[in-house]
Order: C-alpha cells, then structure tokens, then sequence
C-alpha cells in the first residue's frame, strides 16, 4: 500500500501576476499528482490537498523554496489515498472570505503554540472561542468554548456583541487550521478587545502536536473524510443524529441537492433514509444516489486536471485580474 498524506497550509504575504502563478502552481501540481483546493489570492495562498507522501513532499519543498512563502508551516496527515477527486487551484479576493477589512501581516492576535493553549485553556480568565462555522463546531468544539451560530466568518461582525461582556477576559480564538483566526482575531482587536490570542495551527496542529485533549467530538474538513480524529487522550461524542438523536459524529452532506445541509447523521438512519436528512428530502426527485459516505463529489465526467489547467489559461486574463482591481 502506498503512503498518502493530506496536508493543509496558509500563508499571507503578497503574491503579484496572480494569473501568471496560478498558472506555474497549477502545472506543478499536475506534474507531481496532487489533488485538491488551492486559493491564490493578492494577500497570500491557502490550500489543502493530497498525494503520495513523495509527491506531497516535492510540493511543500518547492513551496518553501519561494522567497515569498518563508514561514509557510504545513499540518501534515496520514490518509489511505486521495482526500479529493478533482484540482482546483483559483485565483480569489482573499484567501479566506471575511469582508473583515483588516491585515494579519500589520497586527493580529498573539500566537499560542499548541502546549502554550494547552497550558493556558483552562486559565479562570481565559476564555476559547470559536471562529468556525456552526456546522462544523455542532460536530466537534473543546470544552466549554464560546461557539456563533454563524454560516461564515464574514457574519462575525453580527455576532461580536455575544462575546461583549468578555472584554475583561483573555480571548483566545481557534478555527480549523488558524487562517479564520488571522482575521478574525485582528478584528476583535480592532473592535477594541485588548487581551486577543490565537491558538497557531487551528485544531489540526493541537491534536498532532499535543494530542487533541480536550476537544470532543471530530474536526470537520474540507475534503472527502468529511471529519478528522483530533483527540487521542479522552476523546467524546457530542453530536447527536440529526434524525434520532442518538449519539454520532458521523457526518453527512444531505443526499438531497437542494437542501445539502451539512449534518451529523448516525449509520442506520443514513441507510433508511438514503443519505437523506429527512422524509421529505428522501422523496425529492432529485435526490442523489446513497454510496454510504453522505459526500457527494462534483461529477467527474469529462473531467480531466490537464484540461482544467488550458481551460483556465484560455481565459482572458485581463477580465479576472479586471475583477480583482490589479494589474497582471
């Protein structure tokens, strides 16, 4: 069996002739069989994909290399194959979409490595707050964390006043892999907060670095594993299935296109309802086929990662960075 790796990353700094280095990562990603989701952006690159642990090395290697990306750490995990079906590597406003308005590269929140947020989670004046999404805190939080019922990071602003009474306290942010926190920590500072801190590698980081104690439940993902163990010290199941209740961390996208919602949804009910989330999306006509998994992957048909990569140098390149207000 060949040994794959997922590996996610982050890093703000300045990338200019954005069409033009899409172009140069996409290839290199096609020449060494990488999969996955990769955002280029003017304030930096984000990406997380999959390979054969030579192939993903070569890609973190030739990443490192550029003089742009010192400092780019990578959270490195063991699959037993690809994470993804597809590549996508696309040119974005931001590497992560906030509508925030603040720079992480002028001031953000200050950097828990993950045994110093271990050391301090427990602190009386310290309080952990999510900056995930509720979908992905309803399957897996750490223990007594302030969580938003937010859809995404740009609704922070709706939510700040829930957190007010707080100001006196150490704030200390997570999210999946720390990119949300970046922004989102440099926002409560600018909204006032003085005590702002961040745990430096999201969730992913802390559970390989210190084993994930304390954090119950699963770390959702962006890629086919839909959940990630993260605690190998005294793990615990908080989600319930959204059909019986019963106890399950077990994730699911409903089978239903048009509903789509990302819940926890146990084996049996899975089965009886055919990945869908209840009765009514079960019968809707068009309800994807059940393979088992509740992930359901863009159709592969015709598609090709060495096309996708003409299909985009054929666009007119002027019209994307025209969008972006820069110069190519």
């Amino acid at each position: 069996m060949k040994e794959f790796n997922v590996i996610l990353y982050y890093i703000y700094a300045p990338i200019e002739n954005l069409v033009e280095y899409r172009d140069v990562h996409h290839q290199f990603c096609l020449d060494n069989n990488l999969l996955g989701r990769i955002i280029v952006a003017p304030e930096g690159l984000n990406g997380t994909v999959s390979g054969e642990k030579a192939d993903c090395e070569a890609y973190m290697q030739w990443i490192e290399a550029d003089g742009r990306f010192t400092g780019v750490e990578f959270k490195i995990e063991s699959h037993e194959g690809h994470a993804f079906k597809k590549l996508y590597v696309r040119i974005k406003k931001e590497i992560v979409h906030s509508e925030l308005g603040v720079n992480p590269n002028v001031r953000t929140g200050k950097h828990l490595e993950p045994d110093e947020f271990k050391a301090m989670m427990h602190d009386e004046d310290v309080v952990l707050v999510d900056m995930r999404s509720n979908y992905e805190h309803a399957v897996g939080k750490f223990k007594g964390a302030v969580t938003f019922d937010m859809g995404n990071l740009r609704d922070l602003p709706d939510h700040v006043q829930e957190i007010d009474h707080l100001r006196d306290k150490k704030i200390i942010t997570y999210c999946t892999g720390g990119i949300k926190c970046e922004k989102a920590s440099a926002y409560l500072l600018e909204q006032g907060f003085e005590n702002v801190y961040q745990l430096h590698g999201g969730i992913i980081k802390y559970g390989l670095e210190a084993g994930g104690e304390d954090f119950d439940g699963k770390c959702y993902v962006f890629d086919g594993r839909l959940t990630t163990d993260v605690n190998s010290i005294n793990p615990e199941v908080i989600s319930e299935c959204h059909v019986c209740q019963t106890k399950s961390d077990r994730m699911v996208n409903c089978a239903n296109p048009i509903c789509n919602q990302h819940v926890p949804i146990c084996e049996k009910c899975g089965w009886e309802l055919e990945g869908a989330c209840s009765p009514a999306c079960k019968e809707h006509p068009k309800k994807r086929p059940y393979n088992g998994t509740g992930y359901y992957q863009k159709t592969l048909e015709g598609y090709k990662p060495e096309i996708a990569a003409r299909t985009r140098k054929n666009t007119k390149k002027l019209h994307i960075v025209e969008d972006l207000g820069l110069k190519d």
